[in-house]
């Protein structure tokens, strides 16, 4: 009697990491594996095994071979098969694998991926020099082994940059820096501080990934997500919607850029995972994967395809099964969103509202792995991340904001690890203090008219209020808004933010009760440029200065500008900002006019004649072609001030020697006293911004180096409220052109051309809408 047909099996080969999606990822694959009647072999690394129990229980059995030498995995895989039991086909879900499912599929002569082809993806530096030899858009890159060749490469090259080793995932060693004085730090986080590693160029731009499956060989696009990260330095992904809420013309470009690029790299087998970024010149690729995206995609993308199973497709196509999928898919009908927890670093003392979380009939998935008792670390990379929330709801938007609100919905008690020392008072009891209560407030507010840049359309912003309390009493209050568009994450900026004024309440308290005659001001810059370089994201750090130098000024009775010995603000004179798209007024006020886009030359054309001081804003989005063609209009012109014009630097000193009367100013990534530095020597000025420097101090330090040399000074602003608006209105006096409208398009207020600061009150001054002062009156400009 002959032996029965032993039946086809699947070989998983780098089962799951320890990481909860991890484990799930693969659950699933083995699920539907053995939906389709395959029989199931898993390997990994022992430790790993024995630390993820219920993927080994999935599959039928296990061995223990490490799949970080793709080599002798392969040679193991071919010795068993010639033992009888080779696999019907071979499959990963871990990026850390791909090199040794592609090396065992090609020794096994069974479908997958050329193993050159994954070698060449996995090395980043590789895949990017294959895209752009393809033809497609790339930021400059280069491989450094050590901290001499990265400041050779920044002294080369445009910033700002990023830092990240050669070979790695969950963003895990991924830092921005912004000039020579960052790199430490930077280098600091790798790792594996003796691997060769990347610094490239910093793409500025909307973050997408396209999530696919290879039918047959060619790939099938089932979704693009859109990416919500942290502030830099760091580029942790905080949360992603899917489908990505795009015009069907840009999606259709996205999805026939990746397919191409993904031909190009001679991928053809499994699932597929691209990142690129949308920017004001066009799609810029960044990394290719072959497996699944990160972020639970793999619980959203069956949610909004009902009926896809992602792995099934793969086996049912390796298996020569039939696979219902055409070659250009339906944008998806309905939606799904994940977001993860961020809570602030400390010993989690209480945690609040997780129940209703995890009930409400929306959610796919949800998880939380800290509770009373638990260290939550800094949020870093991937591996930081303590918990999620995963939800389905009918539209892209309405999918992220569930998703937002019901993480903001869970309250974390947290307490610092290290408390703070209590004041010697010479007694054996310590002096108590009355260390103020910090309160975050985050709420969504839409815009009273939307704003369009070159590069995007701004609907709604993040409202944060971050309040100090004595009992019910503010004695310090700080107010923002954040906006995705700009990369800032308003649930990040606030748990950031609160984190950090809860490490500065005790330590600034403790100095408001030291000697006669202290200097407020001393502790707090020196605590906020500790969290500068601990890589505290520059919104929270500004939220918390205001509402520590707020209660600072109270305490002393004065207006934060008389704290810090700045001139008297007097009457603000506002440019007029015009966002592309809307018509230019003609009343006699500095009209600072958005450029950057097709129209560029006819809205300049346009401008011929009109009395008003212009200044032009290109948000970099000239080339060299671009300005050679644009260069007779302006000089005809000749514009007040010329902000970011081009993309290359390398063209700023050609555009002051043509435009001799125009203030050349510079904006986009101007964050850091480095970064002022490079302005005011390459293009003579420069636009400050408090979001991106960190607050008033950091910007003030700024401002004074540029008037001591002589440079153009604009003082600028996102689309911000009121109360920040005032606060960097204080600088005013110190700088030539005031852009501090970004307020009229969140509040209420009436725009008008000047207002005045009500300077005269204690702690941040408000704006007064006074009428303008009478011809000849003196007015701050």
């Amino acid at each position: 009697m002959s032996a029965a047909p032993h039946p086809r099996e699947l070989l998983l080969i780098g089962g799951g990491g320890e990481m909860t999606l991890s484990v799930d990822v693969a659950v699933q694959a083995l699920e539907q594996a053995r939906a389709r009647g395959l029989r199931t072999h898993v390997t990994n690394r022992a430790d790993t095994l024995a630390a993820t129990p219920a993927v080994t229980a999935a599959a039928d059995t296990a061995t223990a071979v490490d799949f970080a030498r793709p080599g002798d995995t392969a040679d193991w895989a071919a010795g068993r098969a010639a033992d009888g039991e080779r696999p019907a086909l071979v499959f990963g879900v871990r990026e850390m694998a791909q090199e040794a499912v592609a090396a065992t599929a090609h020794a096994l002569e069974l479908p997958g991926n050329p193993p050159a082809a994954v070698r060449r993806i996995r090395t980043k530096d590789a895949c990017r020099a294959a895209l752009a030899a393809a033809g497609f858009r790339q930021p400059a890159v280069r491989v450094c082994r050590d901290a001499s060749e990265a400041r050779a490469f920044l002294a080369a090259t445009a910033g700002p940059w990023v830092v990240k080793p050669r070979d790695g995932a969950d963003s895990a060693g991924v830092r921005k820096v912004t000039g020579p004085d960052d790199l430490p730090a930077a280098l600091a986080q790798l790792p594996d501080r003796e691997a060769p590693f990347l610094v490239e160029e910093f793409v500025d731009g909307g973050e997408f990934s396209v999530e696919g499956v290879f039918v047959g060989g060619s790939p099938r696009v089932l979704a693009v997500t859109a990416k919500e990260k942290l502030p830099p330095p760091y580029f942790v992904e905080i949360g992603h919607v899917l489908p990505a809420d795009l015009p069907e013309e840009t999606r259709r470009s996205v999805e026939e850029t990746v397919t191409a690029a993904l031909t190009a790299l001679e991928l053809r087998f499994g699932l597929f995972h691209v990142e690129l970024w949308l920017t004001a010149e066009g799609i810029v690729l960044g990394e290719v994967h072959v497996r699944i995206g990160g972020g639970w995609i793999h619980r959203m993308l069956p949610h909004v395809r009902p009926g896809l199973e992602l792995y099934g497709t793969v086996y049912d196509d390796a298996l020569g099964l039939p696979v219902d999928l055409p070659a250009r898919l339906p944008a998806p009908e309905r939606a799904a969103a994940a977001r993860y927890f961020a809570p602030p670093e400390g010993r989690v003392t209480a945690v609040s509202g997780w129940d209703a979380v995890r009930t409400h009939p929306a959610v796919l998935h949800a998880e939380l792995r800290v509770g009373p008792g638990d260290v939550v670390p800094g949020f870093r990379s991937g591996g930081d991340r303590v918990g999620a929330v995963v939800v389905g709801a009918a539209t892209p938007a309405e999918a992220r904001e569930l998703a937002r609100e019901l993480v903001a919905s869970v309250r974390f008690t947290v307490e610092p690890m290290e408390p703070v020392d209590a004041v010697d008072t010479g007694d054996d009891v310590p002096e108590v203090h009355d260390v103020p209560e910090v309160r975050v407030d985050l709420e969504p507010r839409p815009l009273t008219s939307s704003f369009r840049i070159s590069h995007m359309t701004i609907e709604t912003v993040d409202h944060l209020r971050l309040r100090l309390l004595q009992g019910e009493r503010t004695v310090g209050e700080g107010e923002i808004t954040a906006d995705s568009g700009y990369g800032q994450d308003g649930p990040a900026i606030a748990a950031e933010a609160e984190a950090l004024a809860h490490t500065l309440a005790a330590a600034c308290d403790d100095a408001d009760h030291g000697a006669d005659g202290a200097d407020p001001v001393a502790p707090l810059r020196a605590a906020l440029e500790k969290a500068a370089a601990d890589g505290v994201g520059a919104p929270a750090r500004m939220l918390v200065e205001m509402a520590f130098l707020d209660r600072a000024a109270r305490r002393a009775g004065v207006p934060v500008w008389r704290l810090l010995g700045l001139p008297e603000p007097g009457r603000v004179r506002l440019l007029h900002t015009v966002p592309i798209g809307e018509d230019i007024p003609l009343d006699g006020r500095p009209l600072k006019i958005k450029l950057g886009g097709a129209d560029d030359e006819q809205i300049l054309r346009s401008l011929l004649g009109v009395p008003a001081p212009l200044i032009l804003d290109a948000n970099r989005g000239w080339d060299r072609q671009d300005w050679e063609r644009l260069r007779p209009l302006l000089a005809e012109l000749a514009p007040a001030v010329l902000e970011d014009p081009v993309r290359d630097p390398a063209l700023l000193p050609a555009i002051r020697a043509a435009l001799p009367g125009t203030a050349v100013v510079l904006d986009e990534g101007i964050a850091t006293a480095g970064d002022a530095a490079f302005a005011v020597g390459t293009a003579g000025g420069l636009n400050v911004k408090l979001m991106r420097f960190g607050g008033i101090l950091p910007a003030l330090d700024a401002l004074t180096d540029a008037t001591e040399k002589g440079a153009a000074r604009m003082l600028g602003c996102f689309l911000e409220p009121p109360r920040a608006i005032a606060y960097a209105a204080q600088l005013a006096g110190l700088c030539d052109w005031s852009d501090l409208d970004g307020h009229f398009w969140v509040s209420d207020d009436r725009p008008v051309p000047s207002y005045g600061l009500d300077s005269d009150a204690p702690g941040i001054p408000r704006i007064a809408y006074t009428p303008e002062p009478a011809r000849g009156e003196a007015a701050a400009i």
